[in-house]
């Protein structure tokens, strides 16, 4: 049964009032107004490493002081327990059992003190001296779990835990202690039928019950459950549990329900909140109640005004971190409904079953058998949502050739370029083709797109590198002269133009492509930079000192960071290399350059 099984019938944990009140000291109520600290001053003590004479000193120092302060208010129980641990700091256990026993005659009602006496006793002792203690505190739970902690056999400890409830039947506490002494189930199951009855706003109690239920009878004690407890929303996520294990999940939309009561109650949750228990459902397996929490709850509180997009985002991201995929597969679903045309929701959910989807079931080839995956899936939803948007349909095409889908992936780039007819998506389709080796289907493809995007300059550049692949040197000397005429201020297309030229063995021609480039792109410092390299690489070693000193007056003093590098590494001699970066940074407006 998927009824959660409650992680807090435990034990409870022994209380810490001792502590804190030994911790805020011990205040006398006449004589000279002294206030002491025993606890701290003890630990402090204990930690000094000091002679074995000084050690005796200052412990008889805080023996006076603390005989003082329960001389002068001996109901004071945290004076009386400092006292008692002195002496067994001392090495005196004797007398520290001697102190706390007069303690527990002059404070028969302090809890504290009693577990104290227990402490410092041996087993056979602690449990005479627990009887007394409950004698004077029979309403106590501490000292009753403490006095079934000193029984060594399992029916002892019923016995007292019986006792125990037949003077304090309400404490919830108490029950707990007694059904996790139950080995049968049978047993545990009677104890919190009747642990319901008496307690009926216990939480814990009636999950523990229908846990132990058969699912038929676990939904009757969560129906009684819930109106006892109409706050809880630990019992609508229980309920909901359980008609997922019944195969009842999609049908009864439990949490949907939920949702309203608690609305209703005041007693919603806050949206983080609900995120860490759908998460908890996904870890222990219950994916569609995970998914339930998410679609009621995340847009409680967020109203229109807030960055609900962003939130969400932000919400799925955090899950995806914490390894919980299908909480953040619901997030996005919930937030998708919401802004059904947000091309960055539909890549992130595309992204999510990319990255995390079951590889087993992911990767595999399956539109021969008309199946699709996760990631096709989502981005078939966004297909509908945003026909025109280029950047899902790439995401598409990058999917199907990741996974080596190439027949699939060139079908969507030919289906996106009637869709999403962009210059990206033309470019896209070019590369895919000249990846592949399909250098004359890439030529096709770019003459085509070039028909529609003249002004598109990597279009341009491409045409040209395509023609350099295929070893047609003339034909992309004509592909990048055209495309400068066409797109005259593409800096990175005037340069592959020039070092075509170059390396044709034609300098004159690629000093004129560089003459012209820079009338066309006035004040570029990489179209300077090329014509300082040309003539460097043809040993023209003056004529690139010349044009340096051109460029430094013709290009803007923030965007001569460029010059200042080429200049150094290749201008100067070694030995005056640091010089110049130096003065380079003291020029005024010049942006530090790469010299390092």
């Amino acid at each position: 049964m998927m009824v959660p099984r409650p992680t807090v019938l435990r034990r409870p944990a022994r209380t810490e009032r001792l502590d804190q009140a030994s911790q805020n000291g011990i205040s006398t109520s006449s004589g000279s107004a002294t206030s002491v600290d025993p606890r701290g001053y003890l630990t402090s003590l204990a930690r000094s490493q000091l002679p074995e004479s000084a050690q005796v000193g200052d412990i008889n120092r805080v023996r006076e002081l603390l005989e003082s302060v329960i001389k002068t208010n001996p109901n004071n129980g945290p004076g009386w327990i400092a006292a008692a641990r002195v002496e067994e700091l001392a090495g005196k256990i004797v007398a520290a059992r001697n102190v706390i026993a007069r303690g527990c005659e002059h404070c028969p009602k302090s809890e504290d003190v009693w577990l104290e006496n227990i402490r410092l006793n041996d087993q056979r002792n602690a449990r005479i001296i627990a009887a007394n203690a409950i004698k004077k505190n029979n309403r106590s739970v501490v000292l009753w779990v403490e006095a079934m902690k000193l029984e060594d056999d399992a029916r002892s400890k019923k016995r007292v835990i019986r006792h125990a409830l037949d003077h304090i039947p309400e404490s919830e506490a108490l029950w707990k202690e007694a059904v996790n002494l139950e080995e049968d189930p049978e047993d545990a199951k009677l104890l919190l039928a009747k642990a319901t009855e008496l307690i009926p706003l216990s939480v814990d109690l009636w999950l523990a019950l229908a846990r132990l239920e058969t699912p038929e009878n676990a939904q009757k004690v969560l129906n009684r459950a819930r109106k006892h407890c109409p706050t809880s929303y630990e019992i609508w996520i229980a309920a909901a549990r359980l008609q997922e294990q019944l195969g009842q999940g999609e049908k009864v939309n439990v949490m949907k329900r939920a949702a309203q009561v608690l609305v209703k109650e005041s007693a919603m949750p806050k949206r983080e909140e609900w995120i860490t228990e759908a998460e908890k459902c996904e870890e222990e397996g219950a994916i569609i109640t995970c998914g339930a929490i998410i679609r009621e709850t995340l847009g409680y509180s967020l109203d229109e005004d807030d960055d609900r997009k962003e939130t969400w985002l932000e919400d799925a991201r955090g899950s995806i971190n914490r390894g919980m995929y299908e909480t953040a597969r619901a997030i996005y679903a919930y937030a998708l409904r919401v802004f059904p045309t947000s091309k960055t929701i539909w890549l992130a959910a595309a992204d999510l079953e990319r990255n995390y989807g079951k590889r087993e079931d992911l990767w595999q080839e399956k539109w021969q058998a008309g199946e699709v995956d996760n990631a096709r899936r989502v981005l078939a939803r966004a297909f509908q949502q945003n026909p025109n948007n280029e950047d899902i349909w790439l995401a598409a095409v990058k999917l199907e050739a990741e996974n080596n889908q190439t027949e699939q992936a060139r079908g969507l780039l030919k289906q996106a370029r009637q869709e999403a007819p962009t210059d990206r998506v033309w470019m896209k389709s070019v590369a895919f083709e000249r990846q592949l080796g399909n250098l004359d289907e890439a030529l096709d493809l770019i003459q085509q797109a070039l028909n529609l995007f003249p002004a598109y300059p990597k279009l341009w550049m491409m045409k040209g590198q395509l023609y350099e692949d295929l070893g047609k040197r003339p034909q992309a000397r004509e592909a990048y002269a055209t495309g400068s005429k066409a797109v005259p201020g593409s800096v990175p297309l005037w340069l592959l133009y020039a070092r075509l030229e170059e390396s044709m063995g034609l300098l004159p021609k690629a000093r004129s492509v560089l003459d012209r480039a820079r009338l066309a792109v006035p004040k570029s410092a990489e179209l300077w930079c090329e014509s300082v390299r040309l003539e460097l690489r043809a040993g023209d070693t003056k004529q690139a000192e010349s044009l340096m000193e051109r460029a430094r007056r013709d290009v803007p003093k923030n965007k001569q960071g460029l010059l200042w590098a080429e200049k150094i590494w290749h201008l100067t001699e070694p030995k005056q290399r640091k010089p110049r970066a130096v003065e380079a940074v003291k020029e005024p407006g010049v942006p530090v350059p790469n010299v390092i």
